[in-house]
């Protein structure tokens, strides 16, 4: 490697190049902690809608399910309506089916219906409990809307009467001023007689 000739570089347009660049690196630094700021900004709100968005999908996702199990059971009274509302015989017959059915197959039927009835049990239980914890839910929000709504309205009061105040404040000084002039004047021109 020789010596570098630097003869070509002019001093004036190096150091102009540079300050450019300088400028260059401040604004991208600038741009950077704006960002960075942004960011940090938006994964706040980000985290804020997720929990928010979590307590209404909860929400939804169990509604869903609660429909479900409703319809099926409907679906399942439907059924056993339709069944009832036959031939009156044909009622007879279903309950003369049992008679004839061995004691295993009763015996089976009857852990059907217990199983069933478990469940519904389970399931009214599972509606009780939903609806304790949306009722907990609704009066914590209206408790939280209530004083919000009484915040609402002593900050309304305040305000209307700083507002007031400030009125009769500004006209009470003009008046004091008013006054003080009238007077300074009606002393003036007693001195001058």
């Amino acid at each position: 490697m020789g010596d570098a000739d630097f003869s070509k570089y002019d001093l004036a347009s190096l150091q102009a190049e540079l300050e450019q660049e300088r400028e260059m690196k401040e604004m991208l630094e600038v741009s950077v902690c704006d960002l960075k700021s942004t960011m940090v900004e938006l994964e706040g709100r980000l985290h804020s809608v997720d929990g928010e968005g979590n307590e209404w999908r909860t929400r939804y996702e169990t509604q869903v399910d609660l429909n479900g199990q409703l319809e099926r059971q409907i679906t399942l009274v439907r059924e056993r309506l339709e069944d009832l509302q036959g031939n009156p015989m044909d009622r007879l017959a279903s309950i003369r089916s049992y008679d004839d059915m061995p004691v295993d197959s009763l015996r089976q039927r009857l852990k059907v219906l217990a199983n069933e009835k478990a469940a519904l049990q389970e399931q009214l239980i599972d509606c009780r409990l939903r609806i304790e914890q949306e009722g907990k839910a609704f009066h914590k929000t209206n408790d939280e809307r209530r004083a919000y709504l009484s915040e609402i309205a002593k900050v309304g009061k305040l305000h209307s009467t700083h507002h007031r105040d400030r009125r009769q404040n500004s006209t009470g000084t003009e008046n004091t001023h008013i006054h003080t002039h009238v007077h300074t004047h009606t002393h003036s021109t007693l001195i001058d007689c």
